[in-house]
């Protein structure tokens, strides 16, 4: 574990100072910082080899191509995946999930069929298959919250029909911190012939992820969440539903062959990889993949793990403040969504930027949940592993030094 306790050198943005205060950044589940090793890969690649993959013959288009596939094989053993050839690169999640219901989504759903998400879903999964049941004419249901903030199973139980097609779960909420039961519900989902997509933007990177235990059918995830460059997204599909699967967009290097009058598909997954592609930042994210092995993702978790628990009864332990999600730290990633009593969450933030806390507000693409849960917003802190005690104490002073101005003004 020293590793991990000293890691922060390779995060020099941790050294700065915001309204001269030492920097507490604590919004790690919109983007996690990356790391000089990632930039050094980066930058040693443009300087040195840049060249378009899979176009050449020469020593630079081979170099890039190696390094790129690399990247592939590196993600596979990350998710456990059964090929490299699993893997496909896109921009994003968001792209993952796009193209997923876009493509097969828009093949197998027909009139009166029914998709299945959850009420904690990011727009990312939401929006993509609100369109799609819109444009089939198909339903679309909502797996509710318990009481305590988990997902509740009972209720998938009842959603799950045999006319569901889709089954899509986020990982991990980016609200309430809560990790959901993906390998109960893909059980449910599949013993009712429906097909299993977990967005796992939250997870990856944070606890270890198996797609093959988990059975997903496919699994989105982004790069700049694990400290990787912008730009870079997984997505992750089994090699039965990607054969079914058309391309999503058109060009070069998806064909086999292009005549006057028609085309043919390269093999998966260059079938879904048109155009040139962002293999600078994928080969920045194999860099990052390499990172977390080298730091090892058990010990990542337990790092978080120590954080939420040292944290969240302290939080919870201030008068005027409501924690969503659940109420133990075991259940809990590091995201930590609250509000404080009378204070608008915009304030509360701005108030933590003037002490240099850096944390999100808003609705976090989840403005289904925000209403289900009778709110606007919340002010969201997000640990990862190379936070510390220290910046725990600094959000608990903020938190009491907000309260405390604002309650001068009442």
């Amino acid at each position: 574990m020293n590793k991990i306790n000293n890691i922060r050198d390779e995060f020099p943005i941790l050294n700065r100072k915001i309204n001269n205060e030492p920097l507490v950044y604590l919004d790690n589940a919109a983007t996690s910082q990356i790391p000089i090793s990632v930039q050094n890969v980066m930058r040693e690649f443009e300087q040195t080899a840049r060249s378009n993959v899979h176009r050449s013959v020469d020593t630079l288009g081979n170099i890039a191509t190696a390094k790129y596939e690399e990247s592939r094989n590196l993600v596979k053993e990350l998710i456990n995946a059964p090929s490299q050839n699993d893997i496909i690169f896109t921009s994003g999640a968001t792209e993952s999930l796009n193209m997923i219901a876009f493509t097969l989504g828009n093949k197998i759903i027909e009139k009166g069929d029914e998709i299945v998400i959850t009420i904690m879903e990011h727009h990312s999964n939401i929006i993509p298959w609100q369109q799609l049941a819109r444009k089939k004419q198909a339903s679309l249901k909502y797996i509710e919250l318990c009481d305590n903030g988990e997902l509740d199973l009972a209720d998938a139980r009842t959603k799950i029909t045999d006319k569901t097609k889709i089954v899509a779960v986020t990982h991990a909420s980016n609200v309430l911190g809560v990790i959901n039961p993906v390998g109960e519900i893909s059980q449910i989902a599949h013993q009712h012939d429906a097909i299993m997509v977990v967005d796992g933007a939250q997870a990856v990177g944070h606890f270890p992820v198996d797609v093959q235990k988990l059975d997903a059918d496919f699994y989105a995830f982004s790069g700049h969440k694990i400290f990787g460059p912008t730009g870079t997204g997984i997505l992750y599909g089994k090699q039965k539903l990607l054969k079914k699967m058309p391309p999503y967009r058109f060009g070069g290097e998806m064909i086999a062959h292009v005549t006057r009058a028609n085309a043919t598909w390269a093999q998966i997954p260059q079938k879904f990889e048109a155009g040139t592609p962002n293999y600078t930042g994928v080969i920045g994210l194999g860099a990052a993949i390499e990172f977390l092995n080298q730091i090892g993702i058990k010990n990542i978790q337990v790092k978080e793990k120590e954080l939420v628990k040292y944290v969240l009864p302290k939080i919870e332990n201030i008068p005027g403040i409501t924690v969503y999600g659940p109420k133990e730290w075991a259940k809990h990633t590091g995201v930590i969504s609250i509000n404080l009593a009378g204070i608008h969450p915009h304030d509360v933030a701005t108030a933590f930027d003037e002490l240099g806390v850096e944390v999100r507000v808003g609705h976090h693409c989840a403005e289904p949940l925000m209403t289900d849960l009778g709110i606007t917003a919340t002010v969201r802190a997000s640990f990862d592993f190379y936070n510390t005690k220290a910046d725990a104490d600094a959000l608990i002073n903020a938190i009491k030094q907000t309260e405390d101005f604002f309650n001068e003004f009442r």
